[in-house]
Formats: structure tokens, sequence, C-alpha cells
């Protein structure tokens, strides 16, 4: 399985990441992606910016963990996992998340599961910075709920 796991301050370009996954391959019969995009409010209020910190060698190690997990309950084909960290404005990409698989069950529920990682429980601390100053973001009840139905396997998982 091709797999990319990258962490970085810079941008990047999802249709580029997407065809750097499937150049070449005649396999691949389904991609997934998922572009997480910085909004412009957070509970309302317009925000400056976010600021997302990590714990550089362990992340990466412990989202290839999950990117192996995936591996192991659908029958993927490549995944990349791109994260940005750092001072992020509104309207830029924080995020991507690229499934590919031969047929499109796997690759959406690939896709899924890991971004229900990402937002819940990999090491990652975001701040939002608005009028009213700077406060860290906690992880919200129905991003816990959408990441614990992962916890026992469905029985579709390996659904090809």
């Amino acid at each position: 399985m091709q797999t990319t796991v990258r962490l970085q301050r810079e941008d990047f370009d999802a249709a580029a990441e997407q065809a750097a996954l499937t150049r070449g391959r005649t396999d691949i019969g389904a991609v997934v992606t998922f572009t997480g995009i910085c909004r412009g409010a957070e509970a309302g209020e317009p925000i400056a910016a976010l600021t997302l910190e990590h714990y550089p060698g362990m992340a990466e190690a412990e989202i290839g963990r999950h990117v192996e997990e995936a591996n192991s309950r659908w029958p993927l084909l490549g995944v990349t996992v791109i994260h940005r960290y750092g001072r992020i404005a509104p309207g830029e990409n924080i995020v991507l998340v690229a499934a590919a698989s031969s047929h499109r069950e796997a690759a959406f529920a690939a896709a899924e599961f890991l971004m229900d990682y990402l937002k819940t429980r990999a090491p990652f601390w975001k701040q939002v910075e608005s009028r009213s100053g700077k406060a860290w973001i906690e992880a919200k009840g129905a991003d816990d709920a959408a990441a614990a139905r992962w916890d026992k396997p469905s029985g579709s998982e390996a659904a090809e």
C-alpha cells in the first residue's frame, strides 16, 4: 500500500496530492478525499485564525499507526494524510485525507475512520484566536461519538 503521512506548516494542493496517489495506477477504482478548511467563525463568533500545535515525531507515528489500522480493516491501495500545524487563517486548508481502494465502500469507510481519529484522538492541540482573545478548543461530544463507533467492527468493513 502506498502511504504518505506529512505534517507541515505550508499549504497543500489536494488535487495534486490525489494525482500523486493515483499516478500510473490501474488497480485503483475509487479515491475518497476529505479536505478540512479553516472556518471564519467558531461558535458563531468571527475568528482571526486557528493555531495548531503537535508533538513532532509522535504525531506522525500515531497517524501512521491509524493508517495501518485502516489498512487492516479495509482493502486499501493507498492513503495520504497531510495535516498542517502553525497559524492557519480562515479559508486555508487544515487537513487532507485521501483513501484509495479498488471499490468505493472501502475508500469511503477508511477516509471517514481516519478523519474521525484525526478529529478526536490525534496528538494535536487547537487554539482559536478571536476578538475576545485566544482559547484552546476541546473535542466535541459529537466528534467523540463519531469516533467511538469504530471501536467495534461493524462487519461491513471488509466490503469490496
